[in-house]
């Protein structure tokens, strides 16, 4: 295989709803280019894409597949990706590393919720997008109202190229506005045969050509020059027009393909090699310190490893992109996350579960390897001469959290060292272990996601899990000041305990003014401030610890260990025992002996001081509150407001987005459970959200009373 240059290489990533034909499509273009020899099918579970045990188990993509073809003298590098908005971790990685997004629509159905998802990300990374129209052979396909849908959802960026004669079963021929001809395909499909343009067709394909050469001459002033002037552009010219409103976001052109009877495959692999921008055509990648790294062979060699997929019998497969330079065979380099040496010993161009041994790669290719030490995904490997580091690649919150456990308690190491080497092939994998909860959880995008994990763990594994409702990390204040004192006092021969502390809590917020008097019943306590500690928690909010000990009634020296007996009453709050934050403790008085005073006394003292004072402050239950968005199609959106509702949901407000409504409300995180199961059913399967932690507030009143009575009864029980 040849070395190809920079200037030869194009990046695209593969996107499009489930059941739009990925896996269909990759088998046709690898086919067309000569890497496979014949084409596989997915009911017969031999297709480059999806080989892994799960994939062929569920029938759809799990992961993403990498592989090239070449076409007209250059490589185009692609990645196949997920559907399912379960999987977006692999279409986010896609969408980074790649240049140019197609998004695949099913003939039958338009854009869907997929469609709109991903075209959600391209317009985050501002990335150039192309519709391909798949199925036309499908007697349901509209082309016109898929059309229409694409337009009313993106506007008038959305420019057909291509339009088919007829749809359905007898779908074989199309008419190519780009270059003025009637493209048709036997029954076996491969090469078209190519004719002029059918006189009745040749008032709509000029008409559709004129739209065309105007969007491609919009992008470029002498383009827009001479269309003013003679009314067209040459080939040539159109090809620069569209690449340059591709890599500006200011066209979306739309193609035509039949993937499964390998029809418009070998038109859209031109289109793609003579058309798509290069990766140097497009905005450079900033490394950590924010230093633009161009993709130039002759710089120092940078490599981003962004994929790591583990297979039988090979061990970690390791996918990476030339951020600079070159990469040989044998070649040494230092991993800039964690400081080892590496040698590469072989790498390789990629083709699903196939790979193609080259010799090298230069900037800008995607490649392979296998057999590294101590490379994880997101590190960077670094050639002499160069320190970048890369960390580009923003993965969404989770949306479904589980408590996982093994079903035999003696596996939990080998759970977690499972689990840590799977989050290696999908970060969106999150796993926690969470001393608050006392409980490993696990964060992922859906239930299928999770589903997915539980599979493998028990297939490929032969690890036995289970799964279980996450606690809710409830947090524990207090709404009004209150006052307590504690002696402690312990006499059993020789030295004794002795430690005595009265103090005053109240809630505390960020700026409040430093107090001079209570008055509690009868009584007024002025505070005269010594010193004041800030204890930022870990689990959020503060503890602020104020001294005002006045005629060395306690001894500086013992105001740290009444600060620790506090602090352990914080992390177990006595509502339900979940960590309190946001108080405000005063210590006026107290008293110590001369000989029985000592720290573990005045921890004591403080602990159980602190707790009396906080059950008589008013305590509160808080909640976690999440941010959440829905996008929802305008016919679901009566049914999904009121599922909200009943989850105990403030909505926020309403508004349009590319063809959905789009809904924002603030829903407590113990609603938001199995959101994902009920928000795929509601719609079937045509919403989408997204959710992220906005603050704690109070919990009602009935909720608090069955926590606490909840917990209450567990404290017996145990």
């Amino acid at each position: 295989m040849k070395v190809y240059q920079t200037n030869e290489i194009k990046n695209i990533a593969l996107l499009g709803n489930d059941g739009s034909g990925k896996t269909t499509l990759t088998e046709a273009l690898l086919y067309e280019s000569g890497i496979i020899k014949r084409r596989g099918r997915i009911t017969a579970k031999n297709t480059v894409s999806d080989y892994f045990p799960v994939e062929q188990e569920y029938g759809y993509s799990v992961f993403s597949t990498v592989f090239h073809v070449e076409w007209n003298g250059k490589k185009l590098n692609i990645i196949d990706c997920p559907g399912s908005d379960d999987f977006v971790g692999a279409a986010m990685t896609a969408l980074n590393v790649t240049d140019t997004a197609i998004l695949l629509l099913n003939g039958q159905y338009g854009p869907e919720v997929g469609t709109q998802n991903h075209f959600r990300y391209t317009e985050k990374l501002g990335k150039p997008v192309i519709f391909l129209v798949n199925q036309l052979d499908h007697e349901k396909c509209d082309y016109e109202m898929v059309l229409e849908q694409l337009r009313t959802a993106y506007g008038s960026k959305v420019i057909p190229v291509q339009y088919p004669l007829n749809t359905g079963p007898n779908f074989n021929s199309l008419i190519d506005v780009l270059l003025m001809k009637k493209y048709s395909w036997g029954p076996e499909g491969g090469a078209p045969t190519i004719e002029e343009v059918p006189a009745e067709e040749m008032e709509k394909a000029t008409e559709m050509h004129k739209a065309l050469v105007e969007a491609a001459a919009e992008h470029d002033e002498m383009l827009m020059e001479k269309f003013f002037e003679q009314e067209s552009l040459t080939e040539d010219e159109m090809r620069e027009g569209i690449r340059k409103g591709l890599a500006s976001r200011g066209m979306f052109p739309v193609f035509c393909v039949c993937a499964g009877k390998d029809m418009g495959v070998r038109r859209l692999m031109e289109f793609l090699s003579n058309v798509v921008p290069f990766v140097d055509e497009m905005p450079p990648v900033h490394n950590t310190r924010g230093e633009v790294v161009l993709p130039e062979s002759n710089a120092p060699t940078s490599l981003y490893f962004f994929k790591t997929a583990v297979e039988p019998h090979i061990g970690d497969v390791q996918y990476f992109k030339v951020m600079s330079g070159k990469v040989h065979e044998g070649e040494d380099f230092t991993n800039a996350d964690r400081g080892s040496k590496e040698r590469i010993a072989q790498i390789y161009a990629c083709a699903g579960a196939n790979r193609i041994k080259v010799e090298e790669m230069v900037a800008g290719d995607i490649g392979c390897t296998v057999k590294l030490k101590d490379v994880h995904t997101g590190n960077t490997l670094n050639g002499k001469g160069t320190e970048n580091r890369f960390n580009f690649i923003k993965y969404p919150n989770s949306k479904y959290s589980r408590a996982i456990k093994p079903v035999n308690e003696a596996d939990t190491e080998k759970m977690m060292a499972i689990l840590n080497r799977m989050r290696e092939e999908d970060p969106t994998w999150v796993v926690e272990q969470s001393k608050e909860l006392r409980q490993t959880i696990v964060h992922g995008q859906g239930e299928f996601h999770l589903r997915t994990l539980k599979w493998r763990m028990e297939n490929n594994e032969k690890l036995q899990i289970k799964y279980e409702e996450p606690k809710i990390p409830y947090r524990e204040t207090i709404t009004k000041a209150a006052r307590a004192d504690y002696r402690h006092k312990k006499q059993s021969g020789g030295a004794g305990q002795f430690g005595e502390v009265h103090l005053i809590v109240e809630p505390y917020y960020e700026g409040m003014p430093m107090p001079d008097t209570y008055k509690f019943g009868a009584q007024e306590f002025k505070i005269n401030v010594k010193g004041t500690d800030e204890v930022p928690l870990e689990w959020g909010g503060k503890l602020v610890f104020i001294n005002s000990i006045v005629g060395g009634s306690i001894d500086a020296r013992f105001l740290p260990a009444i600060l620790k007996g506090i602090m352990s009453r914080m992390e177990q709050g006595p509502l339900t025992g979940s960590y309190a934050r946001d108080v405000r403790v005063i210590v006026y008085d107290g008293k110590m002996h001369p000989v029985d005073s000592n720290e573990i006394s005045f921890m004591l003292a403080g602990r159980n001081a602190f707790s009396e004072a906080f059950k008589n402050a008013g305590p509160k239950i808080l909640e976690p509150i999440y941010d959440v968005e829905v996008f929802v199609p305008s016919d679901r959106m009566g049914d999904v407001m009121g599922d909200l509702q009943g989850r105990r949901a403030m909505i926020m407000g309403m508004s349009s987005e590319a063809g959905y409504e789009k809904l924002s409300a603030k829903v407590p995180l113990k609603e938001m459970s199995s959101y994902s199961t009920a928000l795929s059913s509601l719609t079937g399967g045509r919403a989408s959200f997204i959710m992220k932690f906005a603050s704690y507030e109070l919990v009602p009143s009935d909720v608090q009373d069955k926590l606490v009575k909840e917990f209450e009864a567990k404290q017996t029980e145990d």
